[in-house]
């Protein structure tokens, strides 16, 4: 009989532990569903995002210009005006005075095509190696089994497939080039309206939280994402303009044509963490073997590229950039990856940054501070 409270007790403890472990299997599983449907929906709706990231990027890069014309007594409106025409005239230009040397190129390509085919029938006429060998082989056996078959009376049928053509292709160009033009035009608008909106939006942000605290913590997190995306704004254009000008200079220095072009794409791809110096190597290393036909100066022009980037990613950001990422290697790589496969290109360029955001707002929220602690140098 005096067992009987003691078991009564445990009993309930055991219907409690028995509910805890239910609740949390249901926090975990909701957790996970809440997740894919929110990698799911980035993925359809990279179309609408994109733009909206793009611009809010553009608005931190040229809010501090226009915060300054407004406090030397210049409307908002017109300095936002004036810092977008800014940007437009600058792109317009340096669009305008590449675009000679773009074209070249895509006059080249045939030409440099043919060259590259050309180089690949004289490598395949060499002495043949193990794997050719054994091709040879099945291909010997194949031919020695076609007669027996063939005496089936049954017709042999050789389909062919449509070649290239480019009216296709400048049709699927166009109308890539029109839809890309209609991004650039809403992110414009968009980056506009932000410009003009920008403490107005703060505001409303601060007002859509409760406590006091709450509204605290959401001015330190809005300031913090501004002072760390700008500074890694303006370090990312010092940057990608430097390798660009270096690039343009030592390939023009070996000889290399169209050296002002390929200078502004090591510059662009040079933002893209990891991927953008191989990319850049990769594809100069085809670029100088087109037109030298050389291993010595395809070596050289492939060897500066890297010695450039190498410099720069090792030396010169880690000294600029400081803490202002404040992630760890690892975390921003893995970040690559996963937004490289929401959105592809665009991913890429984007990442750094997005993860930023995710890195400040993980350090300001209790529930998420192990997120960014793991994310965190």
């Amino acid at each position: 009989m005096g067992d009987g409270p003691a078991n009564n007790l445990e009993g309930k403890n055991e219907a409690v532990s028995t509910a805890d472990r239910a609740l949390q299997v249901r926090h975990i599983a909701l957790t996970l569903l809440a997740t894919a449907i929110a990698i799911y929906l980035l993925q359809t709706m990279q179309s609408v995002l994109i733009p909206f990231v793009v611009g809010a990027l553009l608005f931190y890069a040229l809010d501090p210009a226009v915060d300054w014309l407004q406090k030397v007594h210049v409307p908002r409106a017109v300095g936002a005006a004036v810092m977008l025409m800014l940007v437009m005239g600058g792109c317009g230009a340096l669009t305008y005075g590449l675009s000679g040397q773009a074209l070249t190129v895509v006059d080249q390509l045939p030409a440099g095509a043919r060259k590259l085919a050309a180089s690949m029938r004289r490598s395949s006429t060499a002495k043949p190696g193990a794997i050719q060998k054994v091709q040879e082989a099945a291909d010997t056996l194949q031919n020695a089994a076609t007669p027996a078959s063939s005496t089936s009376g049954v017709m042999r049928v050789e389909v062919q497939e449509k070649g290239f053509q480019a009216s296709s292709y400048m049709w699927a160009s166009s109308i890539g080039a029109i839809s890309a033009a209609n991004q650039a035009i809403m992110v414009l608008f968009l980056t506009y309206f932000m410009l003009l909106s920008d403490q107005l939006f703060k505001r409303k942000l601060v007002e859509m939280v409760g406590t006091l605290s709450q509204k605290k913590v959401t001015v330190i997190v809005l300031e913090n994402i501004a002072t760390r995306i700008e500074r890694f704004l303006m370090i990312q254009i010092m940057t990608s303009a430097g390798v660009a000008l270096v690039t343009w200079g030592a390939l023009w220095g070996l000889g290399l044509q169209q050296a002002a072009l390929w200078g502004l794409v090591a510059g662009v791809l040079n933002s893209i963490p990891y991927y953008g110096p191989l990319l850049v190597t990769a594809g100069l290393s085809i670029v100088g073997f087109l037109q030298f036909g050389t291993v010595g100066m395809t070596a050289a022009v492939a060897g500066v590229s890297l010695l450039i980037t190498t410099l720069e990613g090792s030396l010169l950001t880690p000294m600029l950039m400081g803490r202002a990422s404040a992630m760890n290697q690892v975390a921003i790589f893995a970040g690559l990856l996963f937004w490289s496969w929401i959105w592809g290109l665009w991913g890429m360029l984007l990442a750094v940054p997005m993860m930023m955001v995710v890195k400040v707002i993980c350090d300001h929220v209790e529930s998420l501070q192990p997120v960014g602690h793991l994310l965190g140098e």
